[in-house]
């Protein structure tokens, strides 16, 4: 398969399908959990698993009302640590109720995707955003936090083929990675190729350029999401833009983060 972002035809019901398995994924972990599991430190520093939860409650309640095109309820983005008031609240909530709203936060959302049409451009992070990539960053943001709650937990979690877009979401942003650190993007074409966890080949960029990144797909996409440290995968990079971009790489709006360092070595 190549150009992997293109999988799925030009309807929008597939990625709303595979955004609707990733919240699945992440009910059935949550319905099995001890209470005393929702309050274990996650990676994100400062967030307990419980406060991982509510973020995409809240950030799903956002994102069905920028498609409705209704006032976006408050909480918005902050830096990484510095709890929200939804999360605040529901450090008071039982598990129960906090899974409760997130079940209900992502149902609303999938049922407000629903009408969206491939060419509009609902609003997000203060700027109009394609329908798609609107619903992909959605993916995104619930793959990526989905991590956080596995670990929390102390389960492994299993990548699946909905890394696809993941992936093209890492390798649309080359360039917003770079100057979002002060940095000029690189002038020269990548050619990105990476191995899905089902076995295929999904492809970016022409084949014959120089700066090339390659590896499976799942590291890939933990390294855009800053999940790992690029010291930590089996990346090959070459050529020095490729290198620079795995240590910028930033899928997600919003200031540079702060990734994860790299894991001690033994």
């Amino acid at each position: 398969m190549t150009e992997a972002g293109k999988a799925g035809g030009d309807g929008l019901q597939p990625l709303v399908a595979d955004l609707e398995a990733e919240q699945q994924v992440l009910v059935e972990l949550l319905e099995g959990l001890p209470d005393e599991a929702w309050d274990r430190p996650s990676p994100a520093e400062g967030w307990t698993l419980r406060d991982c939860v509510a973020h995409l409650a809240e950030t799903d309640e956002r994102a069905a009302d920028a498609v409705l095109g209704q006032p976006m309820a408050t909480g918005g983005a902050r830096p990484e640590g510095v709890l929200t008031e939804g999360q605040q609240r529901a450090r008071s909530l039982p598990p129960k109720a906090v899974l409760g709203w997130y079940r209900e936060a992502a149902a609303r959302l999938v049922a407000a995707l629903g009408r969206l049409k491939p060419e509009d451009r609902p609003s997000w992070a203060g700027r109009p955003m394609a329908a798609r990539s609107f619903i992909s960053a959605r993916i995104m943001e619930h793959w990526s936090h989905g991590l956080d709650i596995h670990d929390a937990a102390g389960i492994r979690p299993v990548d699946t083929d909905r890394l696809r877009h993941v992936a093209h979401l890492g390798v649309i942003t080359r360039d917003f990675a770079f100057r979002n650190r002060g940095l000029t993007p690189p002038a020269e074409p990548f050619y990105v190729e990476l191995i899905a966890p089902s076995g295929a080949v999904w492809t970016w960029g022409p084949a014959d350029a120089r700066q090339r990144i390659s590896g499976p797909a799942g590291d890939f996409c933990r390294v855009v999401t800053q999940r790992i440290h690029p010291a930590d995968t089996r990346l090959v990079a070459v050529g020095e833009d490729a290198r620079r971009f795995l240590e910028v790489a930033q899928a997600f709006a919003g200031p540079p983060g702060s990734g994860r360092p790299p894991r001690a070595k033994t």
